[in-house]
């Protein structure tokens, strides 16, 4: 099947590049000019493990390309995807959807045959219908089914939960449509993922409903976390324990410094957005919204408690800034919070990540940035722990503790056991857990 994406950015890029792996011609359209030309010498705009080398592969096959040109990769597709940037509205915190109209527009004076058109970017519930008005104005003779599809990828781990999903929402109530979507993702039934047929303002609640649930989840153990520290209880262990009932499950159950990236923090504020237009609101959901934000700045004075109440002149070096593992997303990162509190209370910081260094950069123009995480740690008055990369994980504490002028750990992921941790010579502060004297 030829495929059109329009949107060469995270869901774009990866969905596009599967699509290819699965033996189905795609185009991936962008109009930046720049970043289409780096695509095709080969030069990913994100960091995304894989991802190079599945774009490479079908690029050699002759099954994925690139362009600017809209209307030559609109113009033979039997499926256009709509992928698109929807982020926060400046001022109001709506979803802001002129990206995904525009290209509607565009794509409608573009069609040449029948073809389904696909939001695959998340989009708040009703965007279908003015994709559809559009297209209607626009091309009344064009042939389009208008289908919603929403992305459930997981930075870090696209391309394993493209290829086997745990589900496949599409919102259509159009019998041709379905039979085009199923045929599109047919190469996935040998795995078995559960292909969910339903309405299209549904499949659009689907994906804020979930990525809502996921931050409560979220939100709801790091409060546990707080109550667990001021009553000697351990959260690693009320975790487990609640994570084991099959009606909760372990999974985002581990407590940290808030969640952050590219769509828990504007989705779940575009829900409540929603939910406010419709007279209808989501008291849970504002709570979320309103604890992780404030949870951000926490994290900073929890640093600056550890360093005795008193972080000024002191050097803190921070390990792992990105929002999440194996990614180089700074979106909404607890650790620019973090920076920020620490520089109002006078302290130093010095930076350490391995992929989100350059992305950081802008983010957070006065810290002072180090090759690996020891360079970081040089001197340092306390090292706070704030992204879980692998790297992280096995540190030679001995030559930490020994290059510090203080030897204060603080392990925002609990990555580190406190009797470990202690025997290495550090005063160490975990999330949800005693710390050591």
């Amino acid at each position: 099947m030829r495929i059109a994406m329009v949107g060469t950015g995270y869901v774009g890029l990866v969905s596009g590049a599967c699509f290819s792996d699965f033996g189905h011609h795609v185009s991936c359209v962008d109009k930046d000019e720049a970043k289409i030309a780096a695509l095709e010498r080969g030069v990913m705009p994100i960091f995304e493990p894989g991802l190079a080398q599945l774009v490479e592969r079908n690029v050699a096959g002759g099954r994925l390309s690139f362009t600017t040109d809209l209307a030559l990769a609109v113009g033979g597709a039997e499926a256009v995807f709509i992928a698109v940037g929807t982020p926060s509205r400046r001022g109001d915190g709506h979803a802001d959807l002129s990206h995904v109209f525009a290209a509607t527009e565009e794509i409608a004076r573009a069609l040449r045959g029948p073809a389904v058109v696909v939001t695959k970017s998340t989009v708040p519930v009703g965007t279908g219908d003015e994709v559809e008005r559009i297209i209607r104005e626009t091309a009344p003779d064009a042939t389009a089914w208008i289908v919603s599809n929403p992305e459930f990828l997981r930075e870090g781990a696209a391309i394993e939960d493209f290829k086997r999903p745990d589900r496949i929402v599409v919102g259509t109530d159009d019998e041709r449509a379905a039979e085009l979507m199923r045929e599109i993702y047919r190469p996935l039934y040998l795995n078995k993922a559960p292909l969910m047929i339903t309405g299209r303002r549904t499949a659009e609640l689907i994906k804020y409903a979930a990525n809502a649930f996921l931050a409560t989840k979220i939100t709801f153990i790091n409060e546990i976390a707080d109550l667990c520290e001021i009553v000697g209880a351990d959260v690693q262990d009320v975790s487990r324990g609640i994570g084991l009932d099959n009606r909760i499950g372990p999974k985002f159950l581990h407590a940290g410094p808030g969640y952050g990236g590219s769509c828990f923090p504007k989705d779940t504020v575009a829900l409540l957005k929603t939910a406010e237009d419709h007279q209808s609101p989501l008291r849970i959901v504002e709570s979320v919204v309103k604890v992780n934000d404030l949870r951000k700045r926490a994290m900073g004075r929890k640093v600056i408690q550890a360093l005795g109440g008193d972080a000024r002149g002191k050097t803190v070096a921070l390990l792992g800034l990105t929002f999440k593992p194996n990614t180089d997303d700074m979106r909404d990162a607890p650790s620019i919070a973090i920076v920020q509190a620490l520089q109002d209370a006078g302290a130093r910081v010095r930076g350490y990540d391995p992929e989100g260094v350059e992305q950081a950069r802008p983010l957070m123009p006065e810290v002072e940035f180090a090759p690996d995480p020891y360079k970081a740690a040089e001197g340092a008055d306390a090292v706070v722990l704030v992204t879980e990369w692998d790297v992280l994980r096995a540190l030679d504490l001995k030559r930490l503790a020994a290059i510090m002028a203080q030897s204060v750990f603080i392990d925002l992921r609990n990555i580190y056991p406190a009797e470990e941790m202690e025997n290495a010579g550090f005063r160490w502060h975990g999330v949800g857990r005693t710390p050591s004297a």
